[in-house]
């Protein structure tokens, strides 16, 4: 599976962006698929996560509310929209998909290159 990125941008604090992740091969429906994020300096962290059939979705706290993952298996496509963006979501953002809805960054087989969300304050 390849997944490829787009929709990231510089913001100002309290805009909305919506990312998009676009995945190749018709398997698509048969991964679970995360985003993630990634500040300089930091760790991978986990925002938010999906089932294979969309039924399912699990959030990080610090964006719970404000995020929302979900998916178009028609359109091979995962979706995370992002709203009232605030400095501390400055990140390179990733799309993962794997076997689950999992947290860990590790448990994930296959990743995107990352979009760049800049939110200014």
């Amino acid at each position: 599976v390849q997944l490829v990125e787009s929709g990231g941008g510089l913001v100002q604090a309290g805009d909305s962006l919506r990312l998009s992740c676009a995945a190749s091969g018709r398997t698509f429906s048969s991964y679970s698929m995360g985003w993630f994020r990634q500040a300089p300096g930091k760790e991978r962290l986990f925002v938010a996560s999906i089932s294979r059939s969309g039924g399912s979705t699990y959030y990080a706290d610090s964006v719970k509310g404000r995020f929302t993952i979900s998916r178009d298996n028609a359109k091979n496509t995962v979706y995370l929209p992002m709203n009232s963006l605030n400095p501390e979501d400055t990140a390179v953002y990733y799309c993962a998909a794997g076997g689950g809805t999992y947290s860990a960054a590790p448990l994930y087989d296959f990743w995107g290159q990352g979009t760049q969300v800049t939110v200014s304050s």
